[in-house]
């Protein structure tokens, strides 16, 4: 079997659609994971809790 430049693009190609949709669901599931929501909603209102107010 000859890896000519089309054969080789073809696999590349194809190898980065599949390797992008699991990296994709993996962010969602790890973005959506019930235990998550305290840690992002701390890190969402982290930066209203500072009590020293804006810099001056």
């Amino acid at each position: 079997m000859d890896l000519t430049h089309d054969l080789t693009s073809v696999i590349a190609k194809s190898f980065g659609l599949f390797y992008l949709i699991a990296l994709s669901v993996g962010i969602t599931v790890y973005a959506y994971w019930p235990s998550l929501g305290k840690r992002f909603d701390k890190a969402a209102n982290s930066i209203l809790d500072d009590e020293d107010g804006p810099c001056r």
